[in-house]
């Protein structure tokens, strides 16, 4: 494995939690994307599409936080207190596939492993402890 980071979820807010959350730790963003720079955000109304899809604050070489904002229309609704994932990043696919497998048994797939727009091999999951996991493999980051 190469590493974990910690994602959290946000109801609408998650440009002004992680300007604070700059304040407070340092560091620099170091990946910002709203909704409307997908294809399908052309269908989202005004105040969905300047919503972030994700964002980065790397706080040092091997801490970083990420997040993104839930939108009303997704299947998973937002709950204070579950608004986080443990986020596993990977070697490599196969590795991906064990964990998830492993994670998920007796639990539930809330987004099976797959290829994304973006490049990775990713899929979200709760273990049977209810716990929620990203799991991530990108070759950008294993090189």
């Amino acid at each position: 494995m190469i590493g974990t980071n910690t994602y959290l979820h946000f109801m609408g807010n998650a440009q002004e939690a992680f300007n604070f959350y700059k304040s407070v730790f340092g560091g620099e963003f170091k990946n910002i994307q709203h909704y409307k720079s997908l294809d399908s955000g052309k269908k989202m109304s005004p105040e969905d599409r300047e919503k972030l899809i994700h964002i980065t604050l790397q706080i040092s070489d091997d801490i970083c936080i990420m997040a993104s904002d839930v939108l009303d229309s997704m299947e998973i609704p937002f709950n204070e207190g579950n608004n986080f994932h443990i986020c596993m990043h990977t070697e490599n696919e196969q590795e991906a596939d064990r964990l998830f497998g492993a994670l998920s048994a007796a639990g539930k797939i809330d987004m099976p492993l797959n290829k994304t727009f973006w490049g990775a091999y990713f899929g979200m999951c709760r273990d049977k402890f209810g716990i929620q996991w990203m799991i991530n493999f990108d070759n950008q980051l294993s090189r």
